[in-house]
């Protein structure tokens, strides 16, 4: 009902008139709650900025849905009719950025905003891939084809902070309300377009609690293959996101009822398949969730740490079995299952580098003798290869005493340290290793113990 009322009138304090067609639901802040105070500063600059030249200018897409649901947007995007050259002469701290669209970001403050250009239809000389994804789209226009060019109906929204209205091209409040996730246009060629909106259904249904529109959600899992085409980089973006939405573990469901999950994170599939596995990954999954609605911070290094671990163990093992000893065989394990994960989601190397740490710190936790406890306290990855171990813990993977230890030992002043410490162990002998000599030397040794048979061989070798 609400849906056919939107768009059938056009509410404006008391007076109403019809939407004609193409034309969006203009909805005044009596209709949506939503004020000028409830964007970000820097927003509100950069659409006073470009208002003020005679430009339009929206806070537009998520920011919008997410206030209307009661949540705090992470960022506030802003689209204009204005070109990128134009935007960067309204405005002084921004810079061009992006090859497959152009956008402007904005620099206010601490603040980043980005903005874009109204987008035009797709043309027939639009550069796409042999499986329809588009590559290239400098293509501008107007916000009724801008509207159209978005994926879902709640993302179509734009806020004015001049007016307080919103204009909604879509019917996306209405789907809100209705709790459904509706996509733009038919869903079989928007996926094709971009195969990244299907990562995006799944976590938009689960961070905002809506239903995935049925012609939005049955073409899903046939095309999840044309994932394989997308650039890591942008699945690794997608997929942390998906993960610090403070729904990761209702994510990681919806992509495995989906069928999803083997595009973007296929070590996962074994992991769930393990029950000490799917239990570690599970409470890891939980604790983010759980301190990102608490408003804390949320490291992408101990999450990527986490879903990998249990395929490090795997490998781990395996090695060491060939031979190889404890701490070479785990770096040698570490090294093999981010070479094989980045060539699914291009985890950047700073975040591969911390994930190495906080792995290659767990041996170390074993050692509660003599100065090491002390040198791992002081690790700049203490705390959160410490959170790791707990977590291991948690999981039954170590025992919780390890744990407990040290959350004792860190918190311990430095008497009390020194008594927690266990007896340190004798050193071991190592047994001495006698240099191979030449042949020709050995011929000379042999010769010198026939005439001499009381004299040593010093240089025997020993293996």
């Amino acid at each position: 009902m609400l849906r056919k009322f939107i768009n059938r009138v056009l509410t404006l304090g008391n007076k109403t008139r019809p939407v004609a067609q193409g034309e969006p639901a203009i909805i005044p802040v009596e209709g949506h709650g939503i004020r000028r105070a409830d964007i970000s500063s820097g927003s509100r600059r950069v659409c006073e900025a470009l208002s003020e030249r005679g430009y339009k200018a929206y806070v537009v897409g998520g920011a919008v849905r997410d206030l209307l649901v009661g949540a705090h947007p992470k960022d506030f995007d802003v689209a204009t009719n204005a070109t990128p050259d134009e935007v960067r002469r309204c405005l002084r701290r921004s810079r061009l950025i992006g090859r497959r669209f152009q956008i402007v970001h904005a620099y206010m403050g601490a603040e980043v905003i980005e903005i874009t250009t109204f987008r035009g239809a797709l043309g027939d000389d639009a550069k796409t891939d042999e499986h329809g994804r588009v590559l290239r789209d400098n293509v501008f226009g107007n916000q009724a084809e801008d509207a159209a060019r978005r994926d879902f109906t709640v993302n179509a929204l734009y806020f004015d902070p001049q007016t307080e209205q919103i204009l909604d091209y879509h019917h996306g409040v209405a789907d809100l309300k209705q709790k459904t996730l509706r996509m733009i246009g038919d869903p079989k060629t928007r996926y094709r377009e971009d195969p990244v909106r299907m990562l995006r259904a799944v976590r938009l249904a689960a961070k905002l609690g809506l239903s995935i529109d049925p012609a939005a959600r049955r073409p899903i899992r046939e095309m999840a293959e044309l994932l394989e085409n997308v650039p890591a980089a942008r699945l690794f973006d997608e997929m942390l996101k998906l993960f610090t939405s403070g729904h990761a573990v209702k994510c990681l469901q919806q992509l495995r009822a989906e069928g999803l999950h083997h595009g973007t994170l296929p070590l996962l599939d074994v992991i769930l398949r393990e029950p000490q596995g799917e239990k570690f990954v599970m409470l890891a999954l939980a604790n983010t969730d759980q301190r990102i609605r608490q408003g804390k911070s949320s490291s992408p290094s101990f999450l990527f740490a986490t879903l990998l671990w249990h395929e490090v163990t795997v490998c781990w093992q395996r090695i060491q079995q060939e031979g190889e000893s404890t701490i070479p065989a785990l770096y040698q394990a570490m090294d093999e299952v981010l070479k094989a994960q980045g060539e699914k989601l291009a985890i950047t190397r700073r975040i591969a580098s911390d994930v190495k740490e906080i792995w290659a710190l767990q041996p170390r936790f074993e050692q509660r003798a003599g100065k090491r406890p002390y040198g791992v306290l002081e690790h700049p990855r203490f705390r959160a290869a410490y959170d790791f171990l707990c977590l291991r813990g948690e999981a039954g993977e170590v025992d919780a005493a390890l744990g407990e230890w040290w959350t004792n030992f860190q918190n311990a002043d430095g008497e009390a340290r020194a008594q927690m410490l266990l007896p340190a162990e004798a050193p071991k002998k190592k047994r001495r290793r006698r240099r191979k000599k030449s042949s020709s030397a050995s011929d000379e040794t042999a010769h010198e113990t026939t005439r001499n048979t009381s004299e040593p061989d010093a240089e025997q070798d020993d293996e």
